[in-house]
């Protein structure tokens, strides 16, 4: 293993004895949502995993080593600390180099999912090309490890914030494949749908597992986006969230917040204009995702198992 990659023994176990495991990233803990609901919902989705037969494995930069999987301790580190520094991949290195706590974003738990071998990846939502990037390039460092690293990311489909059809644009021109579990439509974080249709709409866990394996057993690198819906109890409707949008944005360039500040002011903007729905719907997508993920890990474990045991 490698001298900066420090596992819990639950992980380390797992991994060793190809039992399914699934990956989860820290920035929906550190940024993503106020403490106390952040540390919560990080608990919750960690026990809907071991429920649906699969060991959680929280990735974060942490006292000069990667860790692969938390201790109850170091979630509530996360959970309540101040100065935690969101952890994309160019930012790894230097975290674990300087012993700084750094909560990995969707490209740095992938980049550290694929470094312990864990193949599937639950989150939220994935980032991608924010609106205006024509001009500004913001594009999210997601979509370049997603185009370079083989974990399968299960998610809500990208935050809806962003520029939903130059990110599909982005995707297909890495070749990352965008399915979406059990309809036709992309999802798109606090709605269930959008203008954009996914690639590929797979049917259940076995179904995504087979193409998981079929992609990288023909060599095709690279990550995949299985796009869960946000469950229909939570979700937003879609042009009212389009409104919101157009509204938030509106004030942030009246406020003139740039580069990494605009999505922060976005999300927070959201979450007061829709007094508190899209907190409720960002807790019940993650812990839907959590559930769909575990299944397509048990499945895809077995599957590979099965394979391996020829």
């Amino acid at each position: 293993m490698n001298p900066f990659v420090d596992m819990t023994e639950e992980v380390a176990y797992a991994l060793a004895e190809n039992l399914p495991v699934v990956a989860l990233e820290s920035t929906i803990i550190s940024h993503g949502m106020p403490y106390p609901d952040n540390l919560r919902t990080a608990e919750e989705v960690a026990a809907i995993i071991r429920e649906h037969g699969a060991v959680p494995a929280t990735t974060a930069i942490m006292d000069g080593k990667i860790k692969i999987g938390l201790t109850k301790e170091e979630l509530t580190r996360l959970a309540s600390e101040k100065e935690v520094i969101k952890a994309s991949r160019k930012d790894i290195a230097y975290l674990a180099a300087s012993g700084k706590t750094g909560a990995t974003t969707v490209a740095g738990t992938m980049f550290c999912a694929g470094l312990a071998g864990i193949p599937i990846f639950v989150t939220g939502g994935i980032g991608g090309v924010h609106r205006g990037a024509e001009s500004t390039m913001d594009i999210s460092a997601d979509l370049e490890e997603l185009g370079r690293t083989n974990v399968a990311v299960i998610c809500a489909g990208a935050k809806s914030i962003l520029d939903l059809g130059l990110t599909m644009e982005y995707l297909e021109t890495k070749g990352v494949p965008v399915l979406s579990y059990q309809t036709d439509h992309l999802p798109a974080f606090f709605t269930r749908s959008s203008a954009f249709s996914s690639n590929y709409k797979v049917n259940d866990p076995e179904e995504i597992a087979a193409v998981i394996d079929t992609k990288w057993s023909l060599g095709l690198d690279g990550g995949l986006v299985i796009a869960n819906p946000v469950p229909e109890h939570s979700a937003l409707e879609e042009a009212y969230m389009n409104q919101t949008i157009e509204e938030a944005l509106q004030e942030a360039d009246k406020q003139k917040v740039k580069q990494k500040e605009v999505t922060p002011f976005l999300l927070e903007y959201i979450h007061k204009a829709t007094e508190g729905k899209s907190l409720q719907a960002n807790i019940a997508l993650i812990k839907s995702n959590a559930v769909l993920g575990a299944q397509t890990a048990a499945a895809f474990q077995k599957l590979r198992n099965s394979v391996h045991s020829l």
